[in-house]
């Protein structure tokens, strides 16, 4: 369970802030706000109940808040508390107050307005909402972010008292107070602002003094801003999965078993982006329907508000007599089925503890394993940590006696775990993990039997004959020069120590820490900035997010050298792209040995032959090396053949043949640019086909040709030259009708 927060953000909305400082092409406030809507609508995205923001208007026009009450004569001027507004009061923030936030904060015509006055309020509305019943404060994450360019007054005659209160209070209640500045002076981040006013520099001292007596944070905005790029690490508070016993041997008939009080947290979790959601257009609102049903929220009603989408499920069995020949009928009628080769086994709800595997809550150890022989990639699942059971101090001491005796022995335990009673049993390993912080149990999951698939390949430093004998050199193995430039490559595109720690010693290049997932941070920017911006372009991917994405460039040309060392070693040449010649033959494929057996075992001087047995290999080996009058005589005797499939064809066993045959000469006509050849023979087959020239009704072979496509050979199927011989679209579509013409 999430940590219950409470945060306030003071947001200066004076005139001043309308104002462009510094080069910036956008308002102080608007600059601002970029820090303050990235803050919030990543509150708003966690949908978290316990949550709590509300948002107060510094130096507003007018004047709302709890603590602006008249004075003995019902006077409001003058008790410090004017031109402060709370926007939005403490709780859960949704995007009809996020939409109205944005039309509310916006630089008024006064720059009237005490920021100390403002941290009172705030730090009262966190005291009335964190404050239990007995004045005892409740257990609340406490903050107040106050954003501001410090134009503004701050005198009062009971200033040093109010200060004083502040830190008294912020330390007693626990408050983190932070405090950013608009253009304010920052040595650590480099920023110094020229020709300061002095009331301006009064004030960041003052800021300043008060955030060190609250231990807070202070800063310039400008380095907020540019750490926003940075994501955002979720602090999650773990809960446990497992609460019972870790067991050795039977404790229930045994006095010897071993049985320890644990708890099971989860270690490492996958983190996933948010995932989308089906919403459809609100309908029009009908007859005895109102507006509300429809309707996300009633204070932000718009024409194109979308409404969730409901899944509704039926059941339908085989009934002749119901309409449609499918009667529906109610989930409570069906009875669960098991598959049974292809038989599907019914098992009532009586008998369903038949199906179910009656197992009981513990972790029970079966056995030991040593460290060195397990293999790491056994490991199925996201990693949990076993720990006693946290008030029990018998238990932490016999888990500690146990995890060190694993420790010094560099064993691991396997456990069978089932974490809730009627749970399926997983087998688990626990590994030790002893800590000066902690000392606890390492466990993921280990695959069954039937989890396993063994492949075997072949060793990659030798090759074995079929007689048996072993070669140590052979063109498929590398040589000790490949090896060497190898290793050469490998070391001098080495990470380990290419990048820098703040010391500027050799360091890691690509620290854990320091690498982000692009999916779950660059999906959840994309929604943040187009919940704010619907209009807008989205923004471009941080630099940090894609910056090990690629290896850095000075490392690629330092291992230049070794690249080509490599190259030339392996003797890697560059392969040429298969193409086939477009000038009406392809190129013939050339032996590595030199010799063409084709032509060897060809007889000189006679024309070669199509066998209906081996039509389409033959057709395509023809065709490798034919010259014009050679092709012509291969597609004539494919369509001969074709043909002859068709009329000896007994109903539709010859269909397929004929079918597949029509294709290869399709496609090998459009390759060769011999269209002509192909629509020449598919206009006699279609006039053969349906005047019942091939032994009677052969129409079906036509269907079958209309719905594979099989029409003729249009000009846009080839490329500029080749384009004798083809048709147009319109005269493709007339071919593929029924119709014979004349």
């Amino acid at each position: 369970m999430a940590q219950k927060e409470a945060t306030v953000y003071i947001v200066d909305v004076g005139k001043s802030m309308g104002q462009k400082h510094n080069g910036r092409e956008i308002t102080d406030l608007d600059w601002a706000l970029t820090y303050v809507w990235d803050k919030i609508t990543t509150t708003v995205s966690t949908e978290r109940k316990t949550a709590n923001l509300a948002v107060v208007g510094l130096r507003t026009d007018g004047t709302l808040n709890a603590l602006d009450l008249p004075d003995e004569d019902g006077n409001l001027q003058g008790n410090g508390y004017q031109n402060i507004t709370v926007l939005k009061e403490l709780g859960q923030a949704l995007m009809p107050d996020v939409r109205r936030l944005k039309q509310q904060l916006i630089p008024s015509e006064t720059d009237a307005g005490d920021a100390i006055s403002a941290l009172i309020i705030a730090i009262h509305m966190i005291a009335t909402l964190t404050t239990g019943k007995e004045g005892k404060p409740l257990a609340y994450t406490r903050r107040i972010v106050l954003v501001t360019n410090g134009t503004g007054s701050t005198a009062s005659e009971d200033l040093d008292r109010d200060l004083a209160e502040i830190v008294d209070k912020c330390k007693k209640e626990g408050i983190e107070l932070v405090i950013l500045g608009v253009d304010f002076d920052d040595p650590e981040y480099g920023f110094k602002e020229e020709d300061k006013d002095p009331i301006k520099a009064e004030n960041e001292k003052l800021f300043k003094e008060l955030v060190d007596g609250c231990h807070g944070l202070y800063g310039t905005l400008g380095f907020a801003i540019d750490e926003m790029v940075i994501p955002r690490m979720k602090t999650v508070r773990p809960v446990h999965s497992y609460k019972g016993y870790l067991t050795l041997g039977d404790p229930e008939n045994y006095d010897s078993a071993m049985a320890i009080d644990v708890e099971r947290y989860p270690r490492v979790m996958v983190a996933k982006p948010p995932s989308a959601s089906q919403f459809v257009v609100r309908p029009n609102v009908a007859a005895g329907e109102t507006q509300s049903q429809f309707a996300p929220s009633d204070e932000d009603p718009k024409p194109n508000d979308l409404a969730a989408v409901k899944n509704a499920r039926t059941y339908q069995v085989p009934d002749e007599e119901a309409p449609g020949g499918k009667r529906e009928v109610e989930q409570d009628e069906l009875a669960r089925g098991f598959s049974y080769g292809s038989t599907v086994v019914p098992i009532e709800e009586a008998d369903k503890n038949v199906t179910d595997f009656e197992s009981k809550q513990g972790i029970d150890i079966i056995g030991f394993v040593v460290k060195e022989q397990y293999e790491r990639y056994l490991d199925m699942s996201k990693t949990h940590v076993v720990v006693a059971q946290r008030t029990n101090e018998k238990a932490i001491m016999a888990l500690s006696s146990f995890i060190h005796a694993l420790y010094e022995l560099d064993t691991y335990a396997v456990a069978r775990l089932v974490s809730k009673d009627g749970k399926s049993p997983t087998m688990i390993l626990l590994a030790p993990s002893v800590d000066a912080d902690v000392e606890c149990l390492f466990e993921v999951e280990l695959p069954f039997a039937e989890d396993l698939r063994s492949y075997r390949f072949p060793a990659l430093d030798k090759i074995v004959t079929v007689s048996g004998k072993e070669l140590k050199q052979h063109r498929f193995l590398p040589s000790d020069d490949l090896v060497d430039t190898m290793s050469d490559y490998v070391d001098a595109m080495d990470l380990s120590i290419f990048g820098a720690d703040e010391e500027g010693k050799p360091a890691e290049y690509a620290p854990i820490e320091d690498t982000f997932s692009p999916a779950v941070h660059r999906i959840g920017q994309v929604i943040r900035h187009r919940a704010m911006n619907p209009d807008e372009n989205l923004p471009p991917i941080s630099e940090i997010l894609v910056k090990y994405s690629k290896p850095p460039q000075e490392l690629v040309d330092g291992a230049k050298d070794s690249l080509k060392a490599v190259t030339k070693a392996a003797d890697v040449k560059k392969v040429p792209p298969k193409s086939k010649s477009r000038k009406g033959r392809r190129d013939a494929a050339k032996p590595l040995s030199g010799l063409d057996v084709t032509a060897l075992l060809s007889a000189k001087g006679r024309k070669p032959k199509i066998s209906p047995q081996n039509a389409i290999p033959e057709f395509k080996q023809i065709l490798d090396d034919a010259d014009h009058e050679e092709t012509q005589s291969a597609f004539l005797q494919l369509g001969r053949i074709i043909s002859n499939f068709i009329r000896n064809s007994v109903g539709e066993s010859g269909y397929g043949r004929a079918l597949e045959a029509i294709r290869v000469m399709r496609e090998e006509a459009i390759d060769l640019e011999k269209a002509g050849f192909f629509n020449e023979f598919m206009g006699s087959l279609k006039k053969d086909i349906l005047t019942g020239e091939l032994d009677g009704d052969r129409k079906d072979m036509w269907f079958m040709i209309r719905a594979n496509r099989m029409g003729l050979i249009q000009a846009k199927e080839c490329g500029e030259t080749g384009k004798e011989g083809t048709v147009g679209e319109d005269e493709a579509k007339e071919f593929l009708s029924a119709r014979l013409s004349v």
